[in-house]
């Protein structure tokens, strides 16, 4: 998620933002549910729309990591 820069103003302002999405990660396990919720903590602070398909991308990496994480305890 620090790498993410969706709207091109430096990785390093989207703290808070990681912050909320990692929480909401650990309850949610569609890729899609999670896409929207990231769309919706982002616009939500930047005013700013980013295409789901690319929040779709992004929950897919969260999601591998977080059963990966998983499978290896």
């Amino acid at each position: 998620m620090e790498e993410w820069d969706p709207f091109s103003i430096g990785s390093k302002r989207y703290n808070n933002e990681i912050a909320v999405v990692v929480e909401h990660l650990q309850v949610l396990d569609h890729p899609s549910e999670l896409a929207k919720k990231i769309q919706s903590i982002y616009e939500s602070t930047f005013k700013k729309w980013i295409p789901l398909e690319q929040c779709v991308d992004v929950s897919y990496k969260l999601l591998a990591i977080k059963y990966e994480a998983k499978s290896i305890i």
